[in-house]
């Protein structure tokens, strides 16, 4: 049988099949992307620290390795675009600017969070910088996501819905249910999968008959490309060449990031599916951050007296959340019964 022009033109509309060179950063770009992914390196140390002291309850997953994923797509996106994320959050948060004040007070539960102490670590929210959580239920941010995705496309406001999940949720039957939505519908969605490369504790190669996540969406006919996820840059040039597709109607695309979290999986795990050469390799030749130092020594956009600087800059600012987050108040019990479902 004939393929219908449609089904044709959905098949090659000229998505790229591999990721695209470095982004060329200026050496401002450089040391601000640099600036936020030790930010969120701090702060997720601190509220390591934090949590071992008793100051944060429940579950708390930190984003320590992780931090060139959300920075380099972040600095791709529009004021239009949103973000929605699953659980391991607060870098998310954080990368899109909300003040680091409210998401430690929201980490100990208070009333100054930017969830007023309802959420937790798990559970952050700020629509105001267009980040729609933080969202607890493993794969639940791909349909999420595709429905903000067709909220963008129902008001025509040019704006995309960049979706982050695992490599374990891409594993849950929904996110291929949204796949096929967001493909039927030509949603403007780009799906980040990032790829940690062992889920909750089993790794990619023992949980997943295909483990090229990027392939994932190929029967939807939704292209997508592997990016190093530990490489700022990469992830730039990956991000802003998804996001502009995406924006120009193309439908959704799929970015696999190839990434490592240096702690367990949450601060209840102790990792021991994985030996300590292996994490300290990878924190030896790939960290992120100590290799964008590098490349701003090398190019003389900044020296270490320079780095020393930006790193005591940002202690201070963390220091100064912790601090807000144990003075903020308890939320008042009446804060239960609202915006429940509003």
């Amino acid at each position: 049988m004939a393929k219908s022009k449609e089904s044709s033109d959905r098949e090659n509309h000229g998505a790229r099949s591999s990721a695209p060179p470095p982004y060329q950063a200026s050496p401002d770009e450089l040391v601000r992307f640099y600036r936020d992914m030790l930010l969120i390196r701090r702060f997720e140390e601190r509220a390591g620290q934090m949590y071992g002291m008793g100051l944060i309850g429940g579950f708390c997953h930190l984003y320590i390795g992780q931090e060139a994923v959300v920075v380099g797509v972040k600095s791709a996106m529009k004021e239009t675009d949103s973000l929605i994320t699953a659980y391991r959050d607060h870098g998310h948060i954080l990368a899109v600017g909300s003040d680091p004040k409210a998401v430690m007070a929201e980490l100990t539960g208070r009333s100054g969070g930017v969830s007023k102490g309802k959420g937790g670590s798990m559970h952050m929210f700020d629509p105001q910088n267009r980040f729609y959580g933080g969202h607890g239920i493993v794969g639940a941010t791909a349909p999420l996501g595709a429905g903000i995705g067709f909220a963008h496309k129902y008001r025509g406001d040019g704006g995309v819905s960049v979706t982050f999940f695992g490599d374990g949720a891409s594993n849950q039957g929904q996110v291929y249910e949204t796949f096929n939505m967001a493909e039927l519908w030509q949603l403007p969605v780009v799906f980040v999968i990032e790829n940690n490369q062992y889920a909750m504790g089993t790794s990619v190669e023992r949980s997943s008959s295909e483990t090229h996540f990027h392939r994932r969406g190929a029967s939807f006919r939704i292209p997508g490309y592997e990016v190093d996820g530990m490489d700022v840059l990469s992830v730039r040039s990956a991000a802003e060449d998804a996001v502009e597709w995406v924006r120009k109607g193309n439908g959704p695309i799929i970015l696999e990031m190839k990434t490592y979290r240096y702690r367990g999986h949450s601060m209840s795990d102790p990792a021991k599916y994985r030996t300590r050469d292996e994490v300290q390799k990878m924190r030896t030749e790939h960290d992120p951050i100590d290799h964008l130092g590098e490349a701003l020594v090398k190019a003389g956009a900044a020296s270490q007296d320079d780095l020393k600087a930006i790193d005591k800059e940002i202690k201070k600012v963390v220091a100064d959340a912790a601090d807000f987050a144990q003075e903020s108040a308890e939320p008042d019990p009446r804060e239960l019964f609202t915006e429940v479902y509003a």
